[in-house]
C-alpha cells in the first residue's frame, strides 16, 4: 500500500452494494477490502490496517449499531453508517453509537468519497511505532512472523514449506528491500543455490498472489534479485 494511499472496509450484507462501492471507490484511489456482516469485519480488522470503515445498519445477526458498538470499546477507527433510514432519530443513534458520519440511502457516491475525504483529513497521524505489526499482509491472506503461518483472512491454513518460511521471513523482516540470490543462498545455509531459490519463490507465488505470472508482492527485480511487497 503507498503511503498516501487509505485502506477502507465495506461492511454490507448486499452483495450488489458492496462490489459496486468496492469498484466505484478502488476507481477513486482507495484501497478496497469488504465483508459480509460482523463477524468478517471483526476478523479484517485484526489483520489489516484500515484507516476507515463503512458499515450498513441493517445487517443480518448484528447491526451496524451495535457492530460499531462493539468496536468503539478498543477501536477509534472513523467510521461511516449506511442505512435506510434516514429519520433525524435513526442519524442520533448512530452518531451515538460512535460513527463520525451517517449517510442516508440511496445516496451519491462522489458524495460519499466527500465525506470519506472530510473525515481522513480530520483524522490525526499516529505514530509509526503504533502500526507495526506481526503479520505480513498479501490480499486475500496473511503471513504471522511469529508463529510462521500463512493463513488466509478467513483463518484457514495455507501449507507453507519450511524453506518457503524461510524466504517469507527474511524477505518480510525488510519488505521493500531487493534481496540477491546470492544473498538469499548464503542466509538460508547450505544445499540451497540459485536454482532452487528460484523454484521455491515460484511455489510461493502460487500460494500468495492471485495472478502467480503477474506478481504484485513476491516480485523479480530484473538483474539484481526479489523483492517483496505487502498491503
Amino acid at each position: 500500500m503507498s503511503k498516501e494511499q487509505k485502506h477502507i472496509l465495506v461492511v454490507d450484507d448486499d452483495d450488489r452494494l458492496r462490489d459496486l462501492l468496492k469498484r466505484y471507490l478502488r476507481e477513486r484511489g482507495f484501497l478496497v477490502s469488504s465483508a459480509d456482516g460482523a463477524e468478517a469485519a471483526r476478523c479484517f480488522l485484526k489483520q489489516y490496517q484500515i484507516n476507515l470503515l463503512i458499515a450498513d445498519v441493517m445487517m443480518p445477526n448484528e447491526s451496524g449499531i451495535e457492530f460499531l458498538q462493539k468496536l468503539r470499546q478498543e477501536s477509534d477507527i472513523p467510521a461511516i453508517l449506511l442505512t435506510a433510514m434516514g429519520e433525524t432519530a435513526d442519524r442520533i443513534v448512530g452518531l451515538e453509537a460512535g460513527a463520525d458520519d451517517y449517510l442516508p440511502k440511496p445516496f451519491d457516491p462522489q458524495e460519499l468519497v466527500l465525506r470519506i475525504n472530510n473525515i481522513l483529513r480530520r483524522v490525526p497521524l499516529k505514530n509509526a511505532d503504533e502500526k507495526k505489526t506481526d503479520n505480513l499482509v498479501f490480499g486475500e491472506c496473511f503471513y504471522d512472523m511469529v508463529t510462521k503461518e500463512l493463513k488466509y483472512t478467513n483463518g484457514d491454513i495455507i501449507h507453507i514449506t519450511p524453506l518457503e518460511q524461510s524466504i517469507l521471513s527474511i524477505l518480510g523482516k525488510k519488505s521493500g528491500q531487493i534481496f540477491t540470490r546470492e544473498k538469499l543462498t548464503e542466509l538460508l545455509g547450505a544445499g540451497e543455490n540459485s536454482r532452487s531459490i528460484d523454484v521455491q519463490v515460484t511455489r510461493l507465488r502460487k500460494k500468495i498472489e492471485k495472478d502467480s505470472k503477474n506478481p504484485r508482492y513476491l516480485q523479480t527485480v530484473r538483474g539484481k534479485g526479489y523483492m517483496l511487497l505487502t498491503d
